[in-house]
């Protein structure tokens, strides 16, 4: 059998304001570069349209699922440049007045949404003056999502999502891991990188991971550090931090001698 041509991805790092229109046109002006250096699959990061002065902004700005110049937006970028393009996290209307649903959205290089994916694990941190509860204004989803695409299986999930491996589990085998995510300074100094190579190597799988990084309007500063990860856990693109565009190959054959030598997903016994 022979196996896919190689492709390239690119996950794009945005300092999101608490102005959707601006968004949108960073983030359209990202996109169109990252379809210039020929990658095929974009991923936006968490919030990449709204990061708001408050938790409750977000609640405002939020859409009915299939209709609203955000969900607009990703699927006329995704038809104009001919990529499958990932809406990091978009708030969609839950019912609630009060909460939305972080939902990671999908389009196909058509501009056709594909699947839609509700962050499941919501964000809590008591750690000195530092003080997040998601829950007050996000309602969680409860359905574990891969999409198949020409890519590969493709796992969703959400920033916080990357702490909870069954997740990925539930879903294996999967060929690429997405996470987007706006990872506060102080949990992404410590964690993120040994949790987006640990999520790599355990599933013998590509993780593309593009992030908020850097000061927003309201106070708050993120991480950063986009990254790609290959499946042996080499990170293979990294943006530290700032807007901008990771871009990287991703080559099926190296996968596949992967999981040949080290066989471990077949070796799975829960």
């Amino acid at each position: 059998m022979i196996a896919p041509a190689p492709f390239k991805v690119a996950a794009i790092q945005t300092v999101s304001t608490p102005n959707v229109e601006e968004n949108l046109v960073t983030a359209g002006t990202l996109v169109e570069q990252a379809a210039a250096e020929g990658a095929k699959l974009v991923a936006l990061p968490e919030y990449f349209c709204i990061m708001g002065m408050r938790d409750g902004d977000k609640v405002a700005a939020k859409e009915k699922d299939g209709a609203g110049p955000i969900q607009d937006f990703l699927a006329a970028t995704a038809a104009r440049h001919d990529v499958w393009l990932v809406g990091g996290s978009v708030p969609l209307d839950c019912g609630d007045p009060h909460k939305v649903r972080n939902s990671c959205l999908v389009y196909d290089a058509a501009g056709k949404r594909v699947a839609r994916y509700d962050k499941i694990h919501l964000f809590g941190l008591e750690l000195g003056s530092e003080r997040f509860n998601e829950s007050n204004t996000i309602e969680p989803g409860d359905k574990p999502l891969a999409v198949d695409s020409p890519f590969g299986r493709i796992a969703l999930s959400v920033c916080y999502d990357v702490r909870f491996p069954e997740l990925y589990r539930a879903l294996a085998p999967v060929d690429l891991i997405l996470v987007p995510s706006a990872f506060t300074a102080t949990t992404g100094r410590a964690h993120w990188e040994t949790l987006l190579r640990a999520r790599a190597i355990e599933n013998l799988a590509w993780v593309i991971a593009p992030a908020q990084g850097g000061r927003h309007a309201n106070g708050r500063e993120t991480h950063g550090h986009t990254m790609l990860v290959d499946p042996w856990g080499e990170i293979v693109g990294e943006r530290a931090s700032g807007p901008g565009v990771v871009v990287a190959e991703i080559d099926p054959a190296f996968q596949a001698r992967v999981r040949a030598g080290l066989p471990a997903l077949s070796h799975r016994t829960l």
